[in-house]
């Protein structure tokens, strides 16, 4: 009997890490292709073999250097200066909305936090066009600073995470720091913040990586003006019809540029990303 169940269990356990053995290469094989196409210095554009015949940094120089029309330097730091303002500024509205409702107590809260979570389960490309009438009637469009206005606007939206880990901390230590003459401002950002280093980082991530990898909104709201594309938008331009054959490899390195930054701050900070949402998973 115990040995036909242990025979059972190997068997089981054999058929699931083969399937996740398959899983992981399927899941791999593509960002492999992409990292390695990437240093093909092959005279053929869109390479026609599994693996290069050379390697080099040639695509890469080329990117910076030698891309004719296509400015992808200027697409960085375009998306780098817009993920960043949108970085801080969702992040700091995150919180503090996180805060006020985990904390304070006042007529409606829980209203507000119903309406909160139900606009949240509104996919945002449903209010995209309206987005780019209201920026147009403004003067907005095709900026830096739209996007960095649609990314951050609606950020507080996203407490729930940050409330829930919020809620885990103690309220002891707020009635302390009130008795010893600490008010909501002082309490929040010297006592409570320095406390919620995890949920913080998590909190910078997210609001890092959505302006990031953003095309959608970033597209419709730029329009033609080129030279304040995104990465994203610039990547697309590379392989369009009218450039593909010039700059596939190039978009090859481009892209793994792009996942340079997202990775370094995932591979630093990962033990705190998901202690944030283990913790903030905890309450609602």
């Amino acid at each position: 009997m115990i040995k036909s169940y242990k025979l059972r269990r190997g068997l089981a356990n054999t058929f699931i890490y083969i399937l996740l053995a398959v899983l992981g290469i399927i899941w791999v094989s593509p960002l492999a292709y992409l990292v390695i196409q990437s240093f093909n210095t092959g005279k053929e554009q869109i390479p026609q073999t599994l693996l290069p015949m050379a390697y080099g940094f040639d695509n890469y120089i080329a990117l910076f250097t030698n891309i004719g029309s296509l400015n992808f330097p200027r697409w960085y730091l375009n998306t780098f200066v817009v993920a960043c303002f949108s970085c801080v500024i969702s992040t700091i509205s995150v919180l503090m909305v996180a805060y006020a409702f985990s904390r304070l107590r006042f007529k409606s809260r829980k209203k507000f936090i119903n309406v909160g979570m139900i606009l949240g389960m509104f996919p945002g490309f449903m209010t995209m066009i309206a987005i780019y009438y209201l920026l147009k009637a403004m003067g907005l469009t095709q900026t830096l600073v739209a996007l960095v206005i649609c990314y951050s606007a609606g950020a507080g939206l996203g407490f729930q995470i940050s409330k829930g880990f919020f809620d885990t901390i103690p309220r002891a230590l707020d009635e302390a720091a009130t008795i010893d003459g600490a008010n909501k401002n002082q309490i929040f950002w010297k006592i409570i913040l320095p406390m919620s280093k995890p949920i913080v980082v998590y909190t910078v991530l997210t609001s890092f990586i959505g302006p990031w990898t953003d095309f959608i909104l970033a597209k419709i709201i730029m329009g033609d003006a080129r030279d304040n594309y995104t990465v994203a938008i610039g990547l697309q331009q590379m392989v369009s019809l009218e450039f593909k054959t010039r700059y596939f490899k190039q978009f090859l390195s481009g892209s793994v540029l792009v996942a340079v930054p997202v990775t370094i701050l995932f591979l630093k900070m990962q033990s705190y990303y998901v202690e944030g949402v283990t913790a903030g998973g905890v309450k609602g």
